[in-house]
């Protein structure tokens, strides 16, 4: 995958919130999400660093009950969403794999492809 993909529009993210995508091509498929604050999105693979596992509890659902952290609904590791670093649980000092995205026009956009990098 070449170039740039277009995941979604701005205004089809909660504020805060987030939102799951699984992503394709002829290498394979990924999993990824997405969490809003405000006109700043961050995008992260689906995969805890403990387990491997993905986190979300409920479809969509990847932060705590008070929206400031993403949190693994399979053990409660909490994370930060501006870098993914593990704050609590056991992988404190780990952190989430980032995924390069952008927003251009009200257009969130895939930078460069997590399945090749």
């Amino acid at each position: 995958m070449s170039g740039r993909r277009r995941l979604c529009r701005l205004d089809e993210l909660p504020d805060p919130g987030s939102r799951g995508f699984t992503l394709g091509s002829h290498t394979g498929a990924v999993e990824i999400f997405m969490v809003r604050r405000g006109p700043q999105v961050y995008a992260y693979r689906n995969s805890c660093p403990h387990t491997g596992a993905t986190l979300e509890w409920q479809p969509d659902v990847f932060l705590d009950h008070s929206r400031t952290l993403i949190q693994c609904g399979l053990h409660g590791a909490l994370f930060r969403i501006e870098n993914g670093e593990c704050v609590h649980g056991p992988c404190v000092g780990r952190h989430l794999e980032a995924v390069p995205v952008e927003v251009r026009d009200g257009t969130i956009l895939l930078r460069a492809d997590p399945i090749a990098g």
